[in-house]
């Protein structure tokens, strides 16, 4: 695999196999992987219509593309799973995105801006109508329902079921904010090796609007900075939500262009705008 580093500025350059490696633990959290010469099979037929379950990760060339297709169909199909693929080094594979469209996939393009946390802190008012906590056992079932109101996240199709497995797992720690005693926000952050991801922000709709995003990232990076993990960063899902990081002291290290094929059902497009 090609890992050149993301244009990005000074400290905030990130170098896409970083970005990679780190996804791919992530991934290890709540899914199961066959590495392929090609790339890597992730699938989890409990949670069969969570996307970064269950796809075909391509980031190297394969000099026939359509044997390679046929294997993910005939993988993912006889798990009774839809076929994917999440496709990187996008110039050197327009034979597969030919033989793909052959196929009768969808294919859709899709940048992601990659942000990393500076270390300054946007100085906020203390709001006695704001309290954050870790989630327990004492409020799981309240974090557990927002996520699930979430489209964003997948609704609760796909959280009910990956949410508990986050929670059970070590390398998470999930927030809850409650606004003048109810709970109406979440977070959470993915760990390992020293360098934390922030994940699942998301605030139900009635509450959005009152700057309760800001209160828990800024509750978060104190949590950072206090377990001494040694970088945060973030994967916003478009370029409005960046802005809203940046803010905080998330600073632009790039862009991560994908493609994503499906056979069937919704784009990632779709859901993020739904």
């Amino acid at each position: 695999m090609q890992t050149q580093p993301l244009p990005g500025i000074g400290e905030a350059q990130i170098n896409l196999q970083d970005i990679l490696e780190l996804d791919f633990e992530y991934l290890a959290s709540f899914t199961n992987r066959l590495e392929r010469p090609w790339g890597t099979l992730f699938y989890n037929v409990e949670q069969p219509v969570y996307f970064d379950a269950n796809h075909a990760h391509v980031d190297k060339i394969n000099e026939n593309p359509g044997e390679m297709i046929d294997e993910v169909l005939d993988f993912y199909t006889s798990k009774n799973l839809v076929p994917r693929f999440y496709i990187y080094n996008l110039e050197e594979q327009q034979n597969l995105f030919s033989a793909l469209e052959e196929k009768g996939f969808k294919v859709e393009e899709l940048e992601s801006p990659v942000q990393l946390w500076n270390g300054l802190q946007l100085k906020q008012q203390c709001r006695e109508d704001v309290v954050i906590e870790r989630v327990g056992d004492h409020n799981f079932h309240e974090a557990l329902e927002i996520e699930c109101s979430i489209d964003e996240l997948g609704g609760r199709a796909v959280r009910e079921k990956s949410f508990p497995e986050e929670y059970s797992h070590p390398a998470f720690t999930h927030y809850l904010l409650r606004y003048k005693g109810t709970a109406c926000a979440t977070a959470c952050i993915f760990a390992s090796n020293h360098i934390a991801r922030l994940e699942t922000v998301a605030t139900l709709k009635a509450f959005r609007g009152k700057g309760l995003i800001g209160e828990l990232i800024s509750f978060i990076q104190k949590e950072v900075k206090n377990s001494g993990y040694e970088k945060l960063w973030v994967h916003p899902i478009n370029d409005r939500v960046a802005k809203v990081y940046q803010r905080y002291g998330f600073e632009n290290a790039g862009n991560l262009k994908m493609k994503h094929a499906y056979y069937s059902g919704r784009s990632i497009t779709e859901i993020q705008n739904s």
